[in-house]
């Protein structure tokens, strides 16, 4: 049993270890004791009561679905959002702040990162924290320019990431679609395009969306997409683009045109990446999500609570 006075001691450290954060160094000189004397009040203290340790755990159902999804598909890491009562503009605010705290974890002094685009890279990188790091550079993996909503497109990605990093970026100045492989393979030969697809090829970490191209697709809304190629890809069974190249529903690129016509690292060598991160959130990304996964593109995948579950109890 404690005394009166052991009991006001041990208190008076819990109270600047828990509630003032404190370290138990700067305790320990306060009391002019050792810190393993702290260590033990601490310990004293969850054992008679005085601190209880609450985890206030509403993600016991999301930690299920992560782990299911880790093993059904054989991934390293899997970040599964709590998204339950949000609508869809808090969703996609709370996708995009977890994916920012989940990449910058990932993220070592020199690393070379490559970023492609859309709309959930743009949430990502916005929600990102200010916190530089040593001699990185963000790399576009896949071509993007024009006027319109230029927020999304790679080089803007990969220069404001670099901006939050501290660090460089590179610029892949060409379209992600050409209208020929003639003109494609004209445009990857020139040097500063070259060696930016090179540089690509070799990140230690890949940031990538995983879009839908029937529906809220970006690629439709930019003009890569017409309606004859749609209906091409849908005879094909397409369900998904992956740094602008197109799958099939068992994660095998489709032999259409269009994927020789893109600017920007291909799926192969996405896979020889050793640390590829998918971004994909919405029920009409379950199939997309199936998809990449099957065909072992991204070793890590980010989405909301929703859409987990569907990826892993919809066979």
């Amino acid at each position: 049993m404690l005394n009166t006075d052991d009991k006001k001691m041990i208190i008076k450290i819990c109270k600047l270890y828990y509630y003032e954060s404190w370290t138990q160094e700067k305790i320990a000189e306060k009391f002019n004791v050792s810190r393993p004397f702290i260590s033990k009040m601490i310990q004293k203290a969850r054992e008679v009561g005085i601190v209880e340790i609450l985890v206030h755990d509403d993600s016991h159902q999301t930690y299920e679905l992560e782990k299911g999804i880790e093993q059904m598909f054989n991934l390293k890491q899997v970040l599964v959002v709590p998204t339950r009562d949000l609508n869809n503009e808090l969703v996609t605010s709370a996708v995009g702040k977890a994916a920012a705290q989940f990449v910058q974890k990932l993220i070592k002094d020199g690393d070379r990162i490559g970023v492609s685009w859309g709309n959930t890279l743009y949430h990502m990188v916005r929600e990102f924290p200010l916190e530089k790091k040593g001699n990185v550079k963000v790399v576009p993996l896949v071509g993007g320019t024009g006027n319109e909503r230029t927020e999304i497109h790679s080089n803007q990605i990969a220069y404001e990431m670099a901006k939050k990093l501290g660090g460089k970026c590179e610029s892949l100045y060409a379209p992600s679609i050409v209208e020929t492989e003639q003109l494609k393979e004209q445009i990857v030969r020139l040097p500063n395009i070259a060696s930016v697809l090179a540089e690509g090829e070799k990140v230690d970490l890949a940031i990538v969306g995983i879009g839908n191209p029937y529906s809220m697709s970006t690629m439709e809304r930019f003009g890569y997409l017409t309606e004859e190629v749609l209906d091409e890809l849908k005879e094909l069974d397409v369900v998904a683009d992956i740094n602008s190249r197109f799958i099939n529903r068992e994660g095998h690129m489709v032999s259409h045109s269009i994927n020789n016509k893109v600017i920007g690292i291909g799926l192969e060598s996405l896979k020889q990446t050793n640390n590829v991160v998918g971004l994909a959130f919405g029920l009409h990304k379950i199939d997309c999500i199936k998809a990449t996964l099957k065909g072992g593109y991204i070793q890590m995948l980010v989405t909301d609570e929703a859409t987990a579950n569907k990826v892993i109890n919809d066979r």
